[in-house]
Order: C-alpha cells, then structure tokens, then sequence
C-alpha cells in the first residue's frame, strides 16, 4: 500500500495525468448520471429518422428515430463499465499468471511462458471475432471474450520484471528465514511492480471499451443494449455514412477516441514519473533567465573582439 500510495502522489502532480484522469471521470460521471442528464428510453422513437442537429435534438436522430444524444449518454455507461471491468479482469489474470510463472520458474515458467506466447501470436480480432460468435452475446459474454484473449500481453511483462525482483537479495533473504512464498510473492515482489501494474491497468481498459465497440460493430454484442459500438453498429446498418447523417456515427467514434486517449495520457503519465530517462530537466526560471543573459553577454563580447 506504500508503493501504491507514493506511485499515486507522483502521478497526481503530472499535469498529464490530472488532464487525463479529470476527462475520464467526467465521461464516467455522465455515465452514471445518465437517467438524469437524458431520462427516458434512449431507443425510444423521438422524430423522424436522419434528422440533422436541432434546438430539440442537438446531435440529430437516428436513422430509426432515436435522439443521439441520449443514446451516447447512455452508451457511456455500458461501454466504460464493460472497459473498466475488462481492464480488470485482464490486469488480475495477467499479473497472477506473470508473477506465479518468474517465482516458481522451472516447468511451471515454461509452460505458462509458452501458453502466453501462444496467445501472442495468436492474431487478436480474428481470435475475439471466433469466440464471441459462438457464445451467447451479452455483456458479461464480451467481457469473459475480452479478458481470454487480452491477457498475455500483461503477463508478459510482470513476467520479464518479476524475473529479476525475485532474484533480489531481500528475497533471497526472505526464503532463507523461511517466509511463505504468498507472503514473499504479495509483500516483496508485488509492490515492486506496482508502476507496471498501473500503466497496464491504463491500457487494458482502453483495450476494453475499442475492443468491445469493434466487436459490437460487426455486430457480435448484444444489441439490445446502447452502447458505444452498438450506435456504430446501427449507424452503419442504416447507411449512415452513405445518407451524410456524420451525427450517427461522429459522435460516439469521439468518444471512444477521448475515452483511450484519457487513459493513454494517465499511461504516459505513470510511464514519466517511475522512468527518470522520460523526466524533462525542470530548472527554475530565474536560473534560466540569468543562463540566458550569460549567453547574450558571452556572444555580444565574441562579437566585440572579432
């Protein structure tokens, strides 16, 4: 918890990360207060489809009626908890799977390490496209899909730097007086990878809410429900693009782009404070004010003596 509390110390005074994180609540806030921003049946017929942008409808209908608005506020709410609930299933799955494999080494490390591999190579959308196809499309169907096939790229790296935190001499020391090895593992090893951990969490929603939308969009998700992918899904069924209604697809397409690019600055963020080589020289200003002057005054004197 020290290492968790001293990483999060670091990363709220980057201004990259409070940018990032201040964009990511709001579009969770407007997620959980959706029955209050847009009450009512966001699939509810509101006007006549294809409607452009109006004073009652200000981001137009769809081409089946709906108000896009709501549907966007809505669409939040399903998209951000199925990236949120993904990132986590696959920063645990990643994370135990990495750790067990560098501690316990030998055949244990072998096999796990040649599993990730498998799945690495593995090409990703074809792999999500075949296994949500065959099981039933509901949420909880996307997000077991998404953790399956999004995990290997995490143990990877808890692997590779676990690898050398275990061969640390406290560790060394922690066997020796006969420690157990759950203690070793999550008081020793663990805190050491907090800043990996994070910056992976980051990505892994982000990986959630594109992957999620993509699936939706080719029509793998549940479309009963109104989520980001699920207006793409329709906008692109009704010829959207084709009719130039850019309000049924614009929309939601930014908000999955703001949404990854939030949580990709709170990634840069965590990857600046724990790598020194990322860190920019911060020197105050009247240091870099009098250093400026001496180079003025050491040019005017070299131009003086030629």
């Amino acid at each position: 918890m020290r290492a968790l509390r001293s990483l999060a110390k670091r990363v709220a005074s980057s201004k990259k990360a409070l940018f990032g994180a201040g964009v990511f609540l709001l579009l969770l806030a407007i997620g959980v207060f959706a029955p209050l921003i847009a009450p009512g049946d966001p699939q509810a017929v509101v006007g006549s489809p294809n409607a452009a942008p109006s004073i009652k409808h200000i981001l137009g209908t769809t081409g089946q009626g709906g108000d896009v608005f709501a549907q966007l506020v809505w669409g939040a709410r399903d998209s951000l908890t199925v990236g949120l609930l993904t990132g986590v299933a696959v920063t645990v799955i990643g994370v135990c799977i990495g750790l067990f494999a560098a501690y316990a080494g030998g055949i244990a490390d072998n096999l796990l390490t040649l599993l990730t591999n498998i799945f690495l190579v593995i090409p990703g959308l074809p792999l999500l496209v075949v296994m949500a196809a065959f099981l039933p499309h509901s949420t909880l169907s996307i997000i077991f899909v998404l953790a399956i096939a999004g995990w290997a790229g995490t143990a990877r790296v808890i692997r590779s730097q676990a690898l050398s935190v275990v061969k640390r001499d406290y560790v060394a020391a922690a066997k020796v007086i006969g420690e157990r090895s759950a203690h070793i593992v999550f008081a020793e090893v663990l805190p050491n990878l907090t800043s990996l951990i994070a910056s992976g969490l980051f990505g892994a929603i982000a990986y959630g809410i594109a992957a999620q939308a993509a699936l939706e969009f080719l029509g793998l998700g549940d479309l009963n429900t109104v989520s980001w992918g699920t207006i793409l899904y329709w906008a692109s069924n009704n010829a959207g693009l084709l009719q130039g209604a850019w309000w049924e697809f614009v929309p939601a397409g930014a908000c999955i782009a703001v949404a990854s690019g939030a949580l990709a600055l709170l990634n840069f963020a965590v990857d600046e404070v724990t790598n020194p080589r990322l860190r920019r020289l911060r020197m105050p200003r009247v240091r870099v004010r009098v250093l400026r002057a001496r180079a003025v005054s050491d040019m005017t004197e070299e131009s003086h003596v030629a």
